[in-house]
């Protein structure tokens, strides 16, 4: 299958200019894991994953932090969000320093709470342009995060979905490996789709891939996650339901989800289908969703996107019923490998 190096549009533009974003990451959030069953102890209970040689032990169900930072959300919501989260067992926040004030809002939020959570951030996309991604910006950028994170070291830092010709050039990645032995970060990683994805894996220099999987963006399963599994690398799942664009009758004007909204009319799912789109349950679109990226092989944790205090508790009650059973799975691989076209690669 054909990959490329620059995706039309990414998750960062997209959230820059839209408030359906923040719709999109409240609705349902994303969940993921290797093979098992993913409820634990307690009423919020989460089994949790080892992060490839990382050895972070992290739930399966973490915290993005774009549609905070991209919907000025007010701090004391963010407040409620993130404390009831890691009461209730959220133990993986991931931000960037490009979405906005997420960072600051974190570390207002749960600065004071340092120990009850692992902490990922990415860099490259600040200041701007080529500055980003040099072992100066790059340095400068995690000084900064950890002065908004209210904290004196980030587990992981990610490079922010780079080129190829960046990670060839070497000093993007010899920036954060710098960092991490100045104690900065413990460890690092690359945040990323396609080709330039299967590169990073394929230099064996990072700790981790944070990459795009779902039913309707399958590339990931072959590409990276087979090397992953060879290197032990950690892996977290954005993206996890494809924006949940099964909501759509219609083509969306939001560019961000025509490409999955495209997919999901060809791969013609039959949990998908208008007599099925109003369950919520397991079974239903979302459900669905979900469980398959549980069902991967490989995969550790993913991130969730949302606003509302409430969404962990019902995510995490959805991942309880665990993921899909073997036939499910090869029905949903099978069908994607019929009909996935030259073009249906890992989207940003």
């Amino acid at each position: 299958m054909h990959t490329h190096d620059n995706p039309t549009h990414t998750r960062r533009d997209f959230l820059k200019t839209t408030a359906a974003g923040i719709a999109a990451g409240s609705v349902i959030g994303m969940a993921g894991t290797a093979r098992g069953g993913f409820a634990g102890d307690g009423a919020f209970g989460l089994e949790k994953r080892r992060l490839g040689k990382t050895g972070m032990e992290v739930s399966v169900l973490g915290f993005g932090g774009a549609e905070i930072g991209y919907g000025r959300v007010e701090q004391e919501r963010v407040s409620e969000l993130l404390n009831t989260a890691l009461d209730q067992g959220l133990d993986a926040v991931d931000t960037a320093e490009c979405y906005v004030e997420s960072e600051t809002l974190i570390g207002n939020a749960i600065g004071h709470r340092r120990d009850d959570y692992s902490l990922f951030t990415k860099v490259g996309h600040w200041p701007s342009g080529k500055d980003g991604w040099s072992a100066e910006g790059i340095t400068r950028s995690i000084e900064r995060s950890l002065e908004r994170l209210k904290t004196d070291h980030i587990d992981l830092v990610h490079l922010h979905s780079c080129g190829i010709d960046v990670l060839k050039e070497g000093d993007a990645i010899e920036a954060l490996e710098k960092a991490r032995d100045a104690g900065k970060t413990r460890f690092i990683g690359y945040s990323g789709d396609a080709a330039p994805a299967r590169f990073a894996v394929e230099t064996g220099r990072f700790d981790t891939l944070m990459t795009s999987l779902s039913i309707f963006d399958q590339e990931s399963i072959d590409l990276t996650l087979p090397l992953c599994r060879e290197q032990d690398m950690g892996v977290i799942v954005k993206r996890g339901i494809g924006n949940a664009v099964w909501r759509y009758d219609e083509f969306p004007t939001n560019g961000y989800y025509q490409e999955y909204w495209r997919r999901m009319q060809k791969l013609d799912y039959d949990f998908m289908r208008p007599a099925n789109r109003d369950n919520t349950g397991p079974d239903g679109p979302a459900g669905i969703a979900l469980r398959f990226v549980l069902s991967q092989h490989g995969v550790h944790t993913n991130v969730v996107g949302t606003t509302n205090p409430k969404r962990f508790a019902q995510n995490a009650e959805l991942l309880k019923a665990g993921p899909l059973d073997a036939e499910q799975v090869e029905a949903i691989r099978t069908r994607w490998k019929d009909v996935a076209e030259e073009g249906w690669v890992g989207q940003i």
